[in-house]
């Protein structure tokens, strides 16, 4: 049998990774979903953003590789760019990578972009939802986005423009949801100031208005205002980032105000 020549030998074709953008929830880990969970077992890279709580690395394997890549608002964060390229080379190494976001990828977790940039490079790209901030928040004051007597619809915006010189027009915002919606705005305390002035120009002083501080952990501070006090209260109470600010009638509830009036500890009333 004549012996094969090593120039005639055909190297197995490397296998490509793949990426999934996994919601890891508000900060509990016990609102992770099972999908959540079994895609963060498979996973032997994690890339981990900085409001993923850290009860949720209890479901990674031991010889997972766990890369921080943070983006906070007003704080040092990782490039964007550089995730991008992370993504990237550690799936065409074969490796099956879960970036972590708190909160859903799909809410302001910029998994938008994310998707795209590794379709792009002909990455497959897996999505697994979690229970968005905003969410959890609202339910932290036993309110719900919608209610037929208080709020016929919800929306979702940043306070936090990041990269986009696009600024949102406040007392636009203001007049639609002067027509029934309730406002729930993300990364909105930097600029909060600047919120409650736009936001006054079509909504009255007295429109219920609250800030969820670490929604669902145990770190959860709640502040329940008006919208013309709430810079005030705000400063007043120490709320700080991260936050979600709710604006109208649903705060109306009865269980929200109770809730949020109780004293418990790491609790806010004004």
């Amino acid at each position: 049998m004549t012996p094969t020549r090593p120039d005639t030998l055909t190297a197995a074709p490397q296998r490509i990774g793949t990426v999934s953008l996994v919601g890891a929830g508000p900060g509990d880990p016990e609102l992770l979903t099972v999908q959540a969970i079994k895609a963060i077992r498979r996973a032997t890279v994690l890339l981990l953003d900085s409001l993923v709580g850290d009860g949720v690395l209890r479901y990674a394997r031991r010889s997972a590789r766990v890369i921080h890549v943070g983006k906070r608002g007003g704080c040092a964060s990782t490039p964007q760019a550089f995730i991008h390229k992370l993504m990237v080379a550690e799936a065409q190494r074969g490796e099956t990578v879960v970036r972590l976001k708190g909160g859903d990828p799909f809410i302001f977790g910029r998994g938008g972009e994310e998707a795209e940039h590794l379709r792009d490079a002909g990455i497959e790209v897996r999505v697994v939802n979690g229970i968005s901030s905003g969410l959890a928040a609202t339910t932290a004051l036993g309110v719900p986005w919608t209610h037929r007597q208080h709020a016929h619809g919800v929306m979702l915006v940043t306070g936090h423009p990041g990269e986009s010189s696009t600024t949102l027009d406040w007392p636009t915002l203001a007049a639609a949801a002067a027509q029934g919606l309730t406002l729930v705005v993300y990364m909105g305390v930097q600029r909060l100031a600047q919120i409650q002035d736009g936001l006054l120009a079509a909504l009255r002083a007295d429109t219920p208005a609250a800030l969820v501080q670490h929604a669902s952990t145990a770190h959860e501070r709640r502040l329940v205002t008006t919208l013309g006090q709430l810079t005030a209260h705000a400063a007043q109470a120490g709320i700080g980032s991260p936050a979600i600010l709710i604006v109208g009638d649903v705060l109306q509830g009865a269980q929200a105000l109770s809730v949020a009036t109780e004293p418990m500890p790491q609790r806010v009333a004004i």
